[in-house]
């Protein structure tokens, strides 16, 4: 069995900061927050996202609160990454992937029924053989649950031992871990190389970088 590889999508695949972190201040706004940077956001950034607002906020949101910043986020990212493009690239190093007989995965926290649409718009999908996106709020299961019901759909076709998560986040990281694969880590998304290093596991500045880890990896 060849090597695996599951993607992250934001961050990761698709170059979207700019569209998060614009989403993110709209949603802050509600609640009297200041805006931030994407330098800040990278800073602090982290799963789940009601500990991430504690960060900002200095507290816990309530429930209120919460569903008011997650329907502003969603609202205002959904029109804002409607003009991302893919992170360099990444385009080709699918199609060589899967060209070369290899077998990739899609797995993201973002909202199912919003992933699949912009995998298709940017027509990509045809290259995996699964896409799986998070399934209620934002504030349930972290990414260790829906990894391990991700490696667990696609049943035969993958081995947890071959599989390399590339993700930009450290949650992509203890994911991986967890589920017994591997992860690579790219330093373009949502998490600094500060904040990825510690993990433990390979830190790239590219998806080139990560893809050409990933098969020396489980060789």
């Amino acid at each position: 069995m060849r090597t695996h590889i599951v993607w992250d999508w934001n961050g990761t695949l698709l170059h979207d900061m700019e569209a998060v972190v614009a989403a993110s201040n709209a949603a802050f706004a509600t609640l009297g927050m200041a805006p931030i940077t994407v330098e800040r956001y990278r800073e602090l950034y982290c799963f789940p996202i009601p500990k991430f607002y504690e960060l900002l906020l200095g507290r816990v949101p309530s429930r209120s609160e919460w569903e008011v910043l997650d329907a502003t986020f969603q609202e205002h990212y959904s029109e804002l990454s409607v003009s991302c493009g893919l992170t360099a690239g990444a385009r080709e190093l699918l199609a060589e992937w899967v060209a070369a007989g290899r077998s990739q995965s899609l797995l993201s926290m973002h909202e199912h029924h919003r992933l699949v649409p912009q995998v298709r718009a940017h027509g990509i999908e045809r290259h995996f053989v699964r896409v799986d996106g998070r399934v209620g709020t934002s504030e349930g299961e972290g990414k260790s649950v829906y990894l391990q019901r991700h490696l667990e759909a696609l049943g035969a076709v993958v081995d947890p031992r071959r599989t390399v998560l590339i993700g930009d986040a450290a949650d992509d990281g203890m994911a991986a871990l967890a589920a017994g694969a591997r992860a690579v880590l790219y330093t373009g998304g949502s998490h600094t190389r500060a904040k990825l290093e510690p993990l433990g596991v390979p830190v790239v500045d590219s998806l080139a970088e990560a893809v050409e880890l990933a098969e020396q990896l489980v060789a």
